[in-house]
């Protein structure tokens, strides 16, 4: 049997376009442009838990972010800055783009369970067909099931547990396992590093372990000779998008 896919979408409330910073933004020339762009960056965020980074090595530039989302070079440079001062992105130190609200937007579904939804509503369509009485009737009952369903995943929610001496660093389970595979060596002092860092200076961050895997990137930065004068990832990258350019 092949494997089930999983897919992602986002889940944007109803009143999205009436928030005050999308309205504002909005209000500003080429402001419709800059909601699009976002929107963009959302979706192309939502399978890496809001990150936004083309590779462990290579952070997306504003050139690549054009590239990527189909935008226009100075509608990225502007809608960059705005974002960044309405605290709806975070570039780290590494320069990875995180987006701030995109964990409150995702939504999820696997492909089997999405075979067994077009199979109900196709089986509801055609009774509804026959049945007017009896669809109305399963409709009630279909709504009341699903209520019952997003009750049961909000009671599931992923706990999060308190770790480090200031007991101030949240992670799961899974995250903690996660935390172990990839730093197994010094995981634990990692974690009270942040719990200190927290502690002392009084910030908090949204999701604990996109942190500590940041700050593992700074503490590793790529490094290059100065003598050695070969080429980078990224002018390797950004020779193949001058190409691509060219060739328009």
């Amino acid at each position: 049997m092949s494997e089930s896919k999983k897919y992602y979408w986002l889940k944007l409330k109803r009143d999205f376009f009436k928030r005050h910073d999308i309205r504002i933004i909005e209000e500003m020339p080429n402001g419709k442009d800059y909601i699009l762009f976002y929107l963009k960056m959302l979706l192309e965020s939502i399978d890496h838990e809001g990150e936004l980074r083309f590779s462990e090595t290579i952070p997306y530039n504003e050139q690549m972010l054009s590239v990527i989302t189909n935008t226009n070079i100075d509608i990225v440079r502007a809608a960059m800055k705005i974002f960044i001062e309405l605290n709806m992105i975070e570039v780290f130190d590494d320069s990875t783009i995180f987006m701030n609200e995109v964990q409150k937007l995702i939504g999820s579904e696997t492909t089997s369970a999405a075979r067994v939804r077009k199979h109900r509503e196709k089986q509801k369509a055609l009774q509804c067909n026959t049945d007017e009485t009896n669809c109305n009737t399963e409709i009630d009952i279909d709504i009341d099931l699903d209520s019952e369903k997003d009750s049961e995943k909000k009671k599931k929610k992923p706990v999060r547990h308190k770790h480090g001496e200031y007991n101030n660093v949240l992670l799961s389970d899974e995250d903690f396992e996660k935390l172990k595979t990839e730093f197994p060596t010094d995981y634990e002092d990692r974690i009270e590093r942040l719990s200190s860092y927290m502690a002392s200076t009084g910030k908090s961050y949204k999701n604990h372990l996109a942190t500590i895997r940041n700050w593992a990137r700074k503490d590793n930065p790529v490094k290059s000779s100065p003598q050695q004068q070969k080429p980078t990832p990224t002018d390797d990258f950004m020779s193949k998008l001058q190409s691509m350019y060219e060739q328009e």
